[in-house]
């Protein structure tokens, strides 16, 4: 398993949460949303469960670039 993998299966539920309660409150907020409710919120679980997959494999090599840029800063003050 690559690190982009391990960081993307890290993110995907903090990803997921986040979508799904947007959908969710857009859903009850939205009157005409909130009147079908029972088939709008199965829906925005559907959504975020396929839209937190590439989010977060988009955000994994973010968050492991600022690791490797901080290490690499660590090893240069070692080394001076």
């Amino acid at each position: 398993m690559t690190n982009r993998t391990a960081i993307s299966l890290v993110l995907y539920g903090m990803v997921q949460g986040v979508l799904f309660g947007a959908a969710l409150l857009t859903v009850l907020y939205i009157p005409a949303l909130k009147a079908n409710a029972a088939l709008f919120i199965p829906l925005a679980v559907l959504v975020s469960v396929a839209l937190a997959i590439p989010i977060s494999w988009k955000i994994a090599p973010l968050l492991r670039a600022r690791h490797q840029r901080r290490m690499a800063h660590q090893r240069q003050l070692a080394e001076a």
